[in-house]
């Protein structure tokens, strides 16, 4: 009864999506979309296709758009997710497709192999597509974005928890938390999760993300979650699952900072941040089912995910890093308390890397150099950066490619606190640390020696 009832959607989405491919007309453009073959690493023989728009931006964004069950590239590239292709000839950002070949069509969320990072699965077909774009176009490493319909929104809370210092932001469109979808069994299918029935703590739902990627402590990717109200194909209790797991993975309260309506049937919370860039975004469309996105949605993603040039950064080509950008003093930030100085951990250069307190030493990694804008340089192209734009007590401290937000602004005060002007608090050593190792996060000022600091 399973089988038949998954065959009768298969054949129905199926449907739709021809459907759709048959009323989307040719782009006046001579770009087109354009299979890649020999990209690399492909465990699941997924098929990679490739939409680069004629005026291509210096440094684009990378956009990697994951289809429904029954779909195909050229049916979500002519149907509901033209919106995306239109902007991408507006903005000049580039779009990577990944196609299944499997019988049903929809991608592989369930097996272990497809529920760890690097571990033979689909994910780990599409990482190599990726790679094979940077490989060949100057992309934003900051602008690398991830978004998807149906099946596509699961694999897109999929990559986003097995390769978040790879992905700054998705948007998931009717999907559920990653690793719901889990089985033992082989099949692709869990009736348990479709059917709302899967509930967690966010502690769980976070801790089955992060075993993904076991040890990462880096950022999260942003995260807009999308969900009709009567959707019986993946239930929308999936959607508050949703949430809880990315809140948790960002270190977030389930109660949102903002709520509103931009629509009349729509309501929408964001979590963290409250900009159009937001920490975490839910958007809850009431009386629709499972037939998202819309008309009209994807230009909401589309600003999200940072693609009409707007946020994080531009589509022109990034500044050559300066070591002593405008306004700067640059040397060694020592703590008051321990002697020991703000330390980028292992002398990383990688987005996510943690700070820590370390001895003194001289060496790059220690040598912070305030800018006009308000930023803590190191390496001249990164940024002190607080972890998600978090705003509570204990939110990291990692660092980040320089982007202009304003948890990438600091104000360096006079009795010797650091204040993070996004948080409005103060950069911090946890539990007033001393040793070699001991961590930075923010916490509400209070004039202690362990948030004091002068320059070496």
């Amino acid at each position: 009864m399973k089988r038949m009832r998954e065959a009768v959607l298969a054949a129905l989405v199926l449907c739709l999506a021809s459907a759709a491919a048959l009323v989307g007309l040719p782009s006046a453009s001579a770009a087109a979309l354009t299979q890649v073959t020999n990209f690399g690493t492909n465990p699941t023989n997924l098929n990679m296709y490739l939409y680069v728009p004629d005026r291509v931006a210096a440094q684009p964004a990378l956009l990697v758009l994951t289809h429904y069950c029954g779909g195909s590239a050229g049916a979500i590239f002519n149907g509901n997710g033209r919106d995306y292709v239109t902007a991408a000839d507006r903005y000049g950002y580039i779009i990577v497709i990944p196609e299944v070949t499997r019988t049903e069509k929809c991608f592989d969320v369930s097996t272990s192999a497809a529920l760890r990072r690097d571990g033979g699965g689909d994910s780990t077909g599409v990482m190599a597509m990726v790679a094979w774009v940077r490989q060949r176009y100057n992309v934003d490493p900051a602008r690398i974005v991830v978004s998807g319909f149906s099946s596509g929104a699961m694999m897109t809370n999929v990559l986003a928890a097995q390769y978040p210092d790879v992905f700054a932001a998705g948007s998931a469109f009717s999907g559920v938390p990653a690793g719901c979808f889990a089985t033992t069994n082989g099949s692709l299918w869990n009736s348990q999760c479709s059917g709302g029935q899967l509930i967690k703590t966010a502690q769980q739902w976070g801790d089955q993300a992060r075993a993904m990627f076991s040890g990462y402590t880096g950022r999260r990717p942003r995260m807009q979650l999308w969900h009709g109200t009567t959707d019986t194909t993946l239930h929308y209790n999936n959607f508050g699952e949703e949430i809880k797991q990315w809140t948790n993975l960002h270190g977030l309260s389930q109660t949102p900072a903002f709520t509103d309506q931009p629509q009349s049937n729509w309501t929408r919370t964001r979590y963290g941040t409250t900009s159009t860039q937001a920490t975490i975004e839910g958007i809850s469309i009431s009386g629709v089912g499972h037939q998202l996105p819309m008309s009209g949605q994807l230009a909401y993603a589309i600003s999200f995910l940072g693609l009409d040039g707007g946020g994080t950064s531009s589509p022109s080509p990034s500044p050559s890093p300066s070591p002593s950008p405008s306004g700067g003093t640059s040397g060694a930030l020592k703590g008051v308390a321990s002697g020991r100085c703000l330390d980028v951990s292992g002398a990383s250069q990688a987005n996510g890397a943690t700070i820590q307190l370390w001895d003194c030493n001289g060496q790059a990694n220690q040598r912070w150099t305030t800018t006009s804008a308000g930023e803590l340089r190191v390496y001249g192209g990164k940024c002190l950066d607080v972890n998600g734009g978090g705003t509570a007590d204990g939110s990291a401290v990692i660092i980040w490619d320089c982007n202009g937000q304003n948890n990438q602004k600091w104000r360096l005060n006079s009795d010797g606190t650091i204040t993070a002007l996004g948080a409005n608090k103060c950069l911090d050593v946890s539990n007033y640390g001393t040793a070699n190792g001991s961590r930075i996060h923010i916490w509400a000022c209070h004039g202690g020696t362990n948030q004091k600091w002068t320059r070496a």
